[in-house]
């Protein structure tokens, strides 16, 4: 059976439940469906092994080749029953996704079950009851609201209603649980937004070079899917899933997660930490979660309602400070996350990635200038001189990679490994002719300079107390064994550096050094030094590990314009502007990062406070 013929037969299903792109059928009214869907039914549980006590619903896709075997064990005898599993098979390529939600404690539910079975099922009469009792009661004015069992308990609830043994909607009145309990019901639907440009998750996502295409992605809480829209536009393997605005999607496992803001709108604890257990579950590379961030002035403008705010349109907030908001990552996951931006992180499910993201960060890709070839170095070379000239591209890019890495490449770190050594014998006979060729001068110093970027990373690593990583990658291992004597002297040599960073004096005196060196910024002796951030990377390692202890805390700058290094008192302070370009740039927001307490304060200058405009921008450009 091909796609179209599948579509037009889900089309021709005269029983069962109807959504937009979805028929769900309970298995007692199969025989009611086209034959042809029937034996496919058959086929797929029966090729695949699926028991038929495992599933009692089939959901027919109408967008996609696929169908999906559901098991809600309590159809027949309770109300409101919630999905325990599902199959989800893709036609076209053939392979089945399970998903378990027995111990979740806010499954998805079922309503108007008299739509999913023939006039003929014996409870039928009492499911039409129990959809007229909801009705009666307005429970289902908001369908988008009420997929979940927490969110369905809340509204009953708030009506003045409880569900029995057997789902059956009864008084409060003749509960025995406490019916005087405040009765507040969030309006979730509300949280969404919609947005013109991407989140804040997927620009740093951008960024760090992971929206490439290479990876599938599901935006996990996605609201109204203008995320989704967009990477999908760009090519992009994504889905999004949304308990209100997107609740058909199959949940299933992706290489990348987005939680983006979704959190920090649970108003039940258990909830939201099961909520976040579940992103990291089907997570098969990285997990990405963001939350709001602010400070008393703005929690205290709302109403607080258990560990966090009503807001003034009904919706739960859970306002978090940095600090607090990785500690209660971390506590939830029993993994460290790492701070890309303010209310941001990202959590890796393979240390070997981890620590190649972590590289990254600290690798400065420089821009080397080449040196012509000198006389005396011509017989040297004399056998390849005539193969450089005619591959000059090739031996350049080869040159380029040896200065960035700092040392010759190993095969699997230069792309066009094969064609270098057919045309010159090894990588080190090529990396000897180009010595000659160019002069070892450049090499020397890219060499240091790699040796100053591994010694920020380990000094980094010092400083965040990561958990030792049980394997280390390829490249990081030959680094070791060309800069360092071992890991442990590697090691050594970060804590010592390390140790001199808490020295408030040699902090002054580096500072002043730069500054002298770059001539740019705003310094006040014995005080601090400004700069741009553009700067970073010329900045000596002492610097660049004193910068990078605060931005482990806080995240990625690309918000960011200057840099304060405070002398004396451990801080760093991070100034983003408005239209930087311009003459005198509005600050609209500070970040002070105390190293000393490893706590970030953020002050927002838009709203109640006049933004300050920049006077002096030329002393930093």
């Amino acid at each position: 059976m091909d796609f179209i013929t599948f579509k037009k037969n889900v089309a021709a299903i005269n029983i069962g439940k109807r959504l937009p792109d979805s028929v769900y059928v309970h298995v007692s009214a199969l025989e009611y469906c086209p034959e042809i869907l029937v034996k496919l039914v058959v086929n797929v549980y029966t090729a695949l092994k699926i028991p038929t006590d495992t599933w009692n619903v089939v959901k027919f896709s109408m967008k996609d080749f696929k169908i999906s075997l559901l098991n809600y064990p309590a159809f027949d005898t309770y109300a409101y029953p919630s999905l325990t599993k599902s199959y989800t098979v893709d036609l076209l390529k053939l392979n089945v996704r399970e998903a378990n939600y027995a111990d979740s404690k806010n499954p998805p539910i079922l309503h108007r079950k008299e739509l999913f079975v023939h006039e003929s099922h014996c409870n039928r009469s009492q499911f039409v009851q129990n959809t007229s009792a909801g009705e009666a009661l307005g429970l289902y004015i908001k369908p988008r609201t009420i997929g979940f069992k927490n969110s369905w308990n809340k509204l009953i609830r708030s009506k003045g209603y409880y569900l029995d043994d057997s789902g059956i909607l009864k008084p409060l009145s003749e509960s025995v649980e406490d019916s005087t309990k405040e009765l507040i019901v969030i309006d979730r639907h509300l949280t969404a937004i919609d947005r013109s440009q991407l989140s804040t998750p997927m620009k740093i996502l951008a960024n760090n070079g992971f929206l490439k295409g290479e990876h599938s992605i599901l935006d996990y809480g996605c609201g109204k899917g203008d995320d989704i829209r967009e990477l999908e536009a760009h090519g992009i393997d994504a889905i999004g899933w949304d308990p209100v605005h997107c609740p058909e999607t199959d949940l299933i496992n992706s290489d990348i997660v987005n939680l983006g803001f979704v959190i920090n709108v649970i108003e039940d604890i258990e909830e939201r930490n099961a909520t976040l257990r579940t992103a990291w579950e089907l997570t098969d590379k990285l997990l990405i979660v963001s939350v709001m961030i602010a400070g008393e002035s703005v929690i205290s403008q709302f109403m607080p309602y258990k560990d966090g705010v009503v807001t003034s349109r009904n919706t739960f907030q859970r306002y978090y400070q940095q600090a607090e908001f990785l500690a209660y990552v971390k506590n939830v996951l029993k993994v460290s996350p790492i701070a890309v931006g303010q209310g941001v992180c990202i959590l890796f499910k393979s240390d070997l990635d981890e620590q190649n993201f972590q590289l990254k960060k600290q690798h400065i890709h420089r821009t080397w200038t080449h040196l012509t070839f000198t006389e005396s170095s011509k017989e040297t070379i004399r056998s390849l001189e005539k193969t450089i000239t005619n591959n000059k591209e090739l031996f350049d890019d080869f040159w380029q990679t040896t200065l960035d890495l700092g040392r010759t490449p190993a095969n699997d770190e230069f792309d066009q490994s094969e064609h270098i050594r057919r045309l010159a014998g090894s990588h080190k006979k090529a990396l000897d002719a180009l010595i000659a060729y160019n002069g070892d001068s450049e090499l020397i110093k890219a060499q240091n300079v790699r040796q100053e970027d591994l010694l920020v990373y380990f000094a980094l690593s010092l400083f965040e107390k990561r958990k030792p990583y049980t394997h280390t990658p390829a490249s990081l291992k030959r680094d070791i064994k060309v800069f360092f004597e071992s890991h442990s002297a590697a090691l050594d040599e970060a804590k010592g550096l390390l140790f001199t960073v808490g020295n408030p004096e040699n902090i002054e005196r580096e500072s002043m050094l730069a500054f002298e060196a770059l001539k740019s910024g705003e310094i006040q002796r014995g005080h601090h030094w400004t700069l741009h951030k553009r700067h970073l990377d010329s900045l000596p390692p002492i610097l660049r590990i004193y910068i990078g202890c605060a931005t482990q805390l806080y995240g990625d700058l690309s918000t960011i314009q200057l840099i304060k290094i405070h002398f004396r008192s451990g801080k760093v302070t991070l100034l983003g502007y408005e239209k930087w370009e311009t003459e005198q740039p509005l600050l609209i927001e500070r970040i002070k990062i105390k190293l000393r307490d490893q706590d970030v304060d953020f002050f927002d200058y838009v709203g109640q406070y006049n933004p300050v405009p920049l006077l002096n921008k030329d002393d930093f450009v």
